[in-house]
């Protein structure tokens, strides 16, 4: 028999709403026996029975809702149905397109909160983020087993956020022989993901739609592409025709495999520069010398991990947009973007036209970009939204 959190008085609103959280302060009790990660059944103060969710005894997250149904077990089951749901929804986005990886499950909207798993070609690369991931870990690699036998599974649970359920970082084959790197096709274009020791899972699979979008505004363009990582937008924007493409990124490891994904792809490697240095201080030095391009995208890591750190956050997001905006020719295009979840959307838009304000330019927004389809967000949990992307035409 599972233990029990009984909330407080009048706390039961949003389970009602089916939000997948239960807070350290809405809880009043917890009555029996329960460790980590373990299952618990949520009532509120008068009795009712509300749903059945993981216990994180260190977290500020109590209970993540596994299901709001009676009458469901979290067993083998339950994990095969939900990954086996997610996967149609995915054969159906992806259905005839010349990509073979995506997310297959996106936590919470996926009714698997602290689960990330992406697929890369012949791999699935699993996230377990929350204690209840971490004790159902044998179940997940069970049903992906089961519903892709032909995939390896490898597991990079390595983020800082465990830290906040008691977890400590773990990376680790969980199932086959995956290769370290894996050639996946997105879109047609060849991409080499290092799934030990890339970020994240290994790419940015969120960015799908907003890479095609560059192309798509690429021709003839010169394009400075800042933060570039391993430079799959710039390979979209001279696929698509740009004269010119210039990464900005403090990596050189992910600078040297921009180079490969040039080559990889047959693109003119001459048509590419690649800077070695911290964006900042490159978008200084470009309003310095007065150096534009006519296309410039900012894809920065997040910069808000809690609330409090959002004011400073946002003076961040300022600047690198002022410098940003300062680099567009006029006439030119900039591609913004946020993928802090704390950020809101108007509160992101605010600042990159406050930026422009400060530059001295006009900013007219002409398209808004989010996180690609195999990225959803469920109704009930909006906190799911979290990329937000802005294309602006840029004039004096």
């Amino acid at each position: 028999m599972s233990a029990t959190v009984v909330l407080n008085p009048d706390r039961e609103k949003s389970l009602k709403r089916r939000h997948p959280w239960v807070f350290a302060s809405a809880v009043a009790s917890l009555s029996g026996k329960c460790r980590s990660g373990d299952t618990v059944d949520v009532v509120s103060a008068a009795g009712e029975w509300l749903g059945r969710g993981a216990y994180s005894p260190e977290s500020q997250i109590r209970v993540r809702m596994w299901t709001f149904n009676s009458s469901e077990s979290i067993d083998n089951g339950f994990f095969l149905r939900r990954i086996e749901q997610a996967l149609r929804l995915r054969q159906r986005l992806f259905a005839g397109r010349d990509t073979n990886s995506f997310r297959l499950i996106a936590s919470e909207s996926d009714g698997l909160p602290g689960i990330t798993i992406d697929i890369y070609n012949t791999v699935a690369v699993v996230q377990l983020l929350s204690a209840g991931a971490e004790k159902q870990r044998s179940k997940i690699v069970w049903a992906l087993n089961k519903l892709l036998p032909e995939l390896s599974v490898f597991e990079r649970s390595d983020v800082d956020v465990r830290k906040k359920e008691g977890l400590e970082p773990v990376v680790q084959v969980l199932s086959g022989e995956p290769e370290k790197q894996v050639t996946i096709t997105e879109n047609g274009l060849n991409i080499l993901v290092d799934i030990e020791q890339g970020h994240k899972t290994g790419f940015y699979l969120d960015q799908r739609d907003s890479r095609a979008a560059a192309g798509r505004y690429a021709k003839d363009a010169t394009v400075l592409n800042c933060f570039s990582y391993t430079g799959t937008f710039s390979c979209y924007a001279l696929q698509g025709g740009a004269s010119h493409v210039t990464n900005v990124d403090v990596s050189e490891p992910a600078l040297n495999l921009a180079r490969k994904h040039l080559e990889m792809n047959g693109l003119d490697t001459a048509r590419c520069d690649m800077v070695n240095q911290d964006v900042f201080q490159v978008l200084r030095q470009y309003y310095e010398q007065k150096t534009q391009f006519d296309m410039v995208i900012l894809d920065p890591p997040k910069f808000v991990d809690s609330k409090a750190s959002l004011p400073r956050a946002s003076r961040g997001y300022k600047d690198i947009n002022m410098y940003g905006i300062h680099a567009v020719k006029p006439g030119g295009l900039l591609f913004t973007f946020s993928c802090s979840g704390l950020m809101p959307g108007d509160l992101f838009q605010k600042i990159v036209a406050d930026a422009a304000l400060d530059a001295g330019r006009t900013i007219k927004i002409i398209e808004r970009l989010s996180q690609a389809s195999d990225h959803p967000v469920i109704g009930t949990y909006p906190e799911g939204h979290y990329l937000k992307g802005l294309i602006c035409e840029v004039t004096d």
